[in-house]
């Protein structure tokens, strides 16, 4: 049973929602000037701010720049939405797939912003290739567990979009194209994506896009979608499942259900911080859980990372323990617009905004960006979902030797689901109250 848990508001907001490893990027273009003139793109503030980007890729890149641009955008937003209470969990993969595909509509400023926001490669034939690495690898037919991705295209089916940039989309990006009548059927439109949506994401995502989002001046959304279902190579019996208490804080309290193993783990640990690596089955995928030894995660978030996470995964190492971690199920959504404005490509939502690699009318500018996930931990594994709408408009183990050492994750945590090999940061979560659905 899915109950919303937290609801987070700039412009945007952020509530728990429902169950399935998904992700799902939308963009939803308007044309602004179409039957009322005052329907312009919203205007942002303008002001540049450069983003911070914490490490050097000198030591921590990878083979796949598309993996290193998806990786640095994890770690920016989770730097940007750190400060809110309770849980955090989101897709960097999800939106830097969609706003990937939007950016090969961007042309002067609006292009280099959305490139130095995002991460990516100056050469957009390197970023075509290996964003079609990953898209490949994420879809590969011979796994035990479930994960694919898919994206589409849904245009206004009287718009002069450009024949090449669809080209590009559907043979660098996979995605299919399907016309639609946003002028004359915008409700109609909008259960159409929502429901392409719900069925790529095994009915864990459900009404994605809001009512209103799409309207007469829509000319396009592009969706990109993730689902991911795996059990642990070790699993949890349910009947070592017990109940105990999870530390919010120094104060508070919460009563919720801990999973229980003695098993052999890739684990490390600093002065600060524990981190358990699990796996899920066939090693591919694996769950990173960054535990602070002090119920203190504001602590490790300030100097949390990529170049850190890289540090420990290097010192990790095989050792029995006694794990005990809550389980917990939950979801969240942002309207991120402002977000990214303020990271540094506030051109992209303002009138001054350059798509004509989409269209020659140089009318489109992004108006939100929404993101939307769920994710459930549980002795058998993990499913998760998420999505992302971005809108624009007209503008086995031996005896122990000694006791085995404790992860007792009874306090809030950080988590991630990657690609074991690649380093390809699926998720990125906080666990703050198990309790809370």
């Amino acid at each position: 049973m899915t109950q919303t848990i937290k609801f987070i508001e700039r412009k945007q907001s952020s509530y728990i929602m429902t169950l399935g490893l998904s992700l799902l990027v939308i963009f939803t273009i308007f044309l602004a000037g179409c039957a009322n003139p005052n329907l312009v793109p919203p205007k942002v503030n303008t002001t540049i701010h450069t983003p911070v980007i914490n490490v050097s890729l000198g030591n921590i890149s990878s083979d796949n720049c598309f993996v290193d641009a998806n990786n640095l955008l994890s770690f920016d937003l989770y730097d940007k939405y750190k400060t809110e209470d309770g849980n955090l969990f989101f897709s960097s993969y999800s939106i830097v797939s969609a706003l990937a595909m939007t950016y090969e509509g961007a042309r002067g400023q609006t292009a280099e912003e959305m490139r130095t926001v995002l991460h990516l490669p100056d050469s957009k034939e390197t970023l075509r290739s290996d964003f079609l690495d990953v898209y490949s690898e994420l879809n590969k037919f011979d796994k035990t567990y479930k994960l694919s991705t898919a994206n589409a295209l849904w245009a206004q089916e009287d718009y002069p979009f450009i024949e090449d940039y669809f080209n590009i989309v559907t043979q660098n990006y996979g995605g299919s194209i399907t016309n639609l009548d946003f002028v004359g059927h915008s409700e109609e439109s909008r259960i159409t994506i929502n429901d392409w949506v719900e069925e790529r994401t095994n009915d864990k995502i459900k009404d994605l896009i809001p009512q209103g989002l799409i309207n007469v001046n829509t000319r396009l959304v592009l969706t990109n979608a993730v689902y991911f279902k795996a059990n642990w190579s070790k699993q949890f019996n349910a009947e070592d499942t017990f109940d105990s208490q999870f530390h919010l804080n120094s104060e508070e309290t919460v009563d919720v259900k801990y999973m229980s193993k003695t098993s052999t783990y890739n684990y490390g640990e600093t002065d600060s911080l524990q981190i358990l690596e699990m796996d899920y089955l066939e090693n591919d995928l694996s769950m990173l859980i960054i535990l602070p030894k002090d119920n203190n995660v504001a602590q490790v978030e300030n100097s949390f990372s990529l170049q850190e996470l890289e540090n420990w995964k290097n010192n990790m190492a095989d050792e029995r323990l006694r794990v005990r971690i809550p389980k917990f199920k939950f979801e969240t959504k942002y309207f991120m617009a402002e977000d990214l404005a303020e990271m540094g490509m506030p051109t992209a939502f303002s009138n001054q905004a350059d798509f004509t690699g989409m269209s020659e009318t140089n009318e489109l500018a992004i108006s939100d960006v929404v993101h939307q996930t769920f994710i459930e931990v549980a002795e058998y594994g993990t499913e998760a979902a998420a999505a992302t709408a971005v809108t624009m408009e007209l503008t086995s183990v031996g005896p122990p030797v000694e006791q085995p050492k404790l992860f007792l994750a009874d306090h809030p945590f950080i988590f991630i689901i990657q690609d074991k090999e690649s380093g390809n940061i699926l998720f990125m979560g906080r666990m703050g109250n198990p309790a809370e659905e």
